[in-house]
Order: structure tokens, then sequence, then C-alpha cells
């Protein structure tokens, strides 16, 4: 297919107003007017011709360049693939037409073999929009995503293009996330120090002076930041999943050929490994106050200890369950009485109570194997059989109103009474008089749970409990 490069100029006839065109008595110096080039491209379907052309070069080097690069791009399509030569003389049209730099020839050759789009112009940011929307998954899992997107990902390379999107702008952004969490820190640190310059200087009422000194120094509190949460280790691994599944679900319709989620490097963000109240450990926790480990395990004397005081509480079923059996808060409190066989000393935690944000919703069990039906010892069907007799007794007006057959209780059905996490929310422990003000011989577990760590599963807590 044939091209050129041309020069022309803009001169005009004083008298007519046109254009003079080669009879430019300037044209003869090099440096007048510019250059142009043109190269034809393959007729439409109809016969009719079409050509790619571009003005306003400075030299001719600059010009025969560009028509080079223009026939380097042709030159990317086989001559048995008319296909990929359609696609590649819509790329120039489009690319005439908005007036845009050529794309690199490599990076149009890559794009052609993969069946990508020979023009990548989609954002980080508008491609998580899209992935996001299209997502069906638990509510409590979209928030993550939708947190993750909108806190992290978006401000930072939401406006790279998805297709030069590597791992060094990946590296950045966690760097920024780290850098910031240390302005958080000290941002955090000054407002504690700020508080306690409101508080008076001895209890009761200040005097006039002290009080002016408070009002001011509440002014200066009130214009601080509030308390933020630094994004920790294990936060970013979570973000970094967020987004690899993004590019993955991107590689999967041919828009990039990389991942460069899966390729950058970040701290480990593992939970912290359970330990176990030892008495020595005890010991030092009375003497200091400080707890050995973010997660404590309770041994099976202590969790009989918290038994022992927790026992003639409306909750006690739930607690015998959860520590005996290992079941999940939310699936302690969704527990329906039809899924339970006292008979048989059988139970199937078949659905869950999950928060979405303070407004609990009825979820499938997290894992597959959250569902497996799980054994009852004579202790549990015990403890069963009382608590379904008390709702019996203490509920009567509750059950006539609920249908023919269903369990008392705030909701008909189900093992325990329709209030979150059966006065509290799932996520945190229920507000229970024997769980607040616990015996003295019981100690404090920050993992939350009453007797096994969160790791363990349902058959080890079974095992280790079990008559």
């Amino acid at each position: 297919m044939k091209g050129s490069t041309y020069r022309r100029c803009s001169c005009r006839d004083p008298k007519t107003g046109k254009e003079l065109g080669s009879s430019c008595p300037k044209r003869k110096g090099r440096k007048h007017g510019y250059y142009s080039i043109r190269q034809e491209l393959p007729p439409r379907e109809n016969g009719t011709r079409r050509s790619f052309s571009r003005a306003g070069y400075e030299s001719l080097k600059d010009a025969q360049a560009d028509l080079d690069h223009v026939r380097s791009l042709l030159a990317l399509a086989d001559k048995d693939d008319p296909d990929s030569l359609q696609r590649l003389v819509d790329m120039l049209e489009e690319v005439a037409s908005e007036k845009v730099p050529l794309p690199a020839v490599e990076e149009t050759r890559r794009r052609l073999r993969a069946g990508l789009a020979l023009r990548g112009s989609l954002t980080v940011g508008e491609w998580l929009d899209q992935w996001f929307a299209a997502k069906k998954r638990r509510k409590t899992t979209l928030n993550g995503y939708a947190s993750h997107i909108r806190v992290h990902l978006k401000p930072r390379i939401g406006h790279v293009r998805l297709d030069r999107l590597n791992v060094g702008h990946l590296v950045e952004m966690f760097d920024a996330i780290a850098d910031e969490n240390e302005v958080i820190a000290a941002e955090n640190e000054a407002r504690r120090e700020q508080i306690a310059r409101c508080k008076p200087s001895q209890p009761g009422r200040p005097v006039g002076a002290e009080r002016k000194l408070l009002a001011a120094e509440r002014a200066k509190l009130a214009e601080m930041k509030p308390f933020r949460k630094i994004t920790g280790p294990a936060s970013r691994q979570a973000i970094r999943r967020t987004l690899r599944a993004a590019l993955n679900s991107a590689i999967a319709q041919q828009l990039i050929t990389f991942n460069p989620a899966s390729h950058v490097e970040l701290e480990s963000g593992r939970r912290p490994k359970p330990l176990l109240w030892t008495e020595e450990r005890v010991r030092r926790w009375r003497e200091t106050g400080e707890f050995p480990g973010p997660v404590m395990v309770w041994t099976p004397q202590q969790f009989g200890a918290f038994l022992d005081a927790a026992e003639g509480d409306r909750l006690y079923a739930i607690f015998h369950l959860m520590g005996t059996r290992g079941l999940r808060r939310g699936e302690a409190v969704g527990q329906d009485w039809h899924e339970i066989d006292l008979a048989a000393g059988l139970i199937t935690p078949a659905k869950e109570i999950v928060v979405d944000g303070w407004d609990p919703y009825e979820s499938e069990p997290k894992t597959d194997g959250s569902a497996n039906t799980i054994a009852l010892d004579s202790m549990n069907i015990a403890v069963l059989r009382d608590h379904k007799a008390r709702q019996e007794t203490t509920r009567p007006a509750r059950r006539r109103s609920a249908p023919s057959g269903a369990a008392p209780g705030r909701t008909p059905g189900r093992c325990s009474p329709r209030r979150t996490a059966l006065g509290s929310t799932p996520g945190r422990p229920p507000r229970s008089s024997a769980a607040s003000s616990p015996r003295p011989t019981c100690r404090p577990s920050p993992c939350g749970t009453y007797a096994t760590s969160p790791q363990h599963s349902r058959t080890e807590a079974a095992a280790t409990f079990t008559p």
C-alpha cells in the first residue's frame, strides 16, 4: 500500500484569501511550512478508499519516522489473517481521528497475539467498579471488597491504566500505606495526650480558672482528627487479595496478561498464635495486668469454672454448646430446633446469623464443613433439654402466637431468642451477667471464645471436652 510524505504551508493570497500551496515563494526555505504523511489503508467493505493522515511535523525525519511506524503496525497482521488486519486498521483510524500518539509496535504485537483490545484506555478504578458490580458474595465479604476499593485502591492506583499497572505501582501504594500508619499512630497518641489535658486536676466541679483552661483544651480536642485504625499486616494482605482477585478476572476477560498483585512482597499477615492460660501465665497476668498474647485460650478446667459461674443464666446452653462442640457464635444464635435431634444426639448448624454493620441477617454457614452433622454427648443433650423446657415455661405468650410446631422464643423454631447474638452482635461476647462478671477463678480470654481457639476444629473441641 502506498504512502508518502509531503510539505505544505498555510500561506494565503492576500487578495483572494486562498492558500498559495506550491506557488508560495517561501517554500524554497527548508524551515518554511510543515510536513505531513499519508498512508493508504485497505479499502472498506463497500470499496471506498481510506487512509491514515497526519500533519504538523517540523522535519522530514520526524514525518518519515511516523510513516514507518504506521507501516510497521500494519505489518503485524499475517497475510492470511484478515481479522487482525481489520483490527489494526480500525485502531489506526481511531488514533487519527483522536489525534493521539501512535501505540508502541511491540505492545500492539503483544495485545494482538493475546486477543486483547489494541488500545488499553480502561483505568484500574473503572475496572474495579465493573468487577465489584458483578460480584455475588456474602454481604460481609462484599463490604470488605468495597472498603478496600474505596479507601485504598481507587485513591492510590485508580488513575493508572489497567494494562500499565505493574509491581512498582503496588510497592509504592503499600509503602504509602505504611507511611500513613505512622502518621495515624502519631495523631492517635496526640489525641490521647489532649484528652488527658481535658480532665480536671481533682474530682468534682473545677474552679472558674480551671474551667476556662479546660474549655480551651476541649476546643483544641474538637479540632483534632478522631481516632483512626492503622492498616496492619493482615489488612494489607486482604487488600492485596482483593486486587489480585480483580486482576485475575481481568486476565480471564483478556484485558491484561499479567497480575502484578501476585508478585508484590508484603509482611506476613498470619493470625497470632493462640496461647494457653497456664498457671505461670495467670500468675504473671495477676501481677502486671498484661496479657501474655493477643489470643489466649482457657484450659478445660478454666472453662469448667466459667460454666459453674454461668449455671442458671439464660445463655448457659449456648456457652456450653459453643465450648464443647466448637460452634461459631453466629451458628449457635441461628440454630433451629428442627436441626437438633435430641433422641439421636445430633445437631446440624444449617444457618448462621451474620451482622452487616448493625443489621443482622441469616446466611449459609461460612464453610462447607460448617454444615456437617455433629454428635452430642449426654451432657449436651441434658443441657439442651433443660433449655428447651425453660423456653416452654417462660414464653407461653410467644408460643401462642407462633406457628404450629415451632419452638417457642422470639423467633419461631429457633433454639435461642432472636436478638442479635443473644443480646449483642455475633462478633462480640454476649451481654450476660455470667459472662461479664465471672468468678475470680475464671481468667479473661481476649480471643472472644470461651474454651477453644478459633483455629481448633470442632472434632478437636468435642474430643477435648467429651466426658
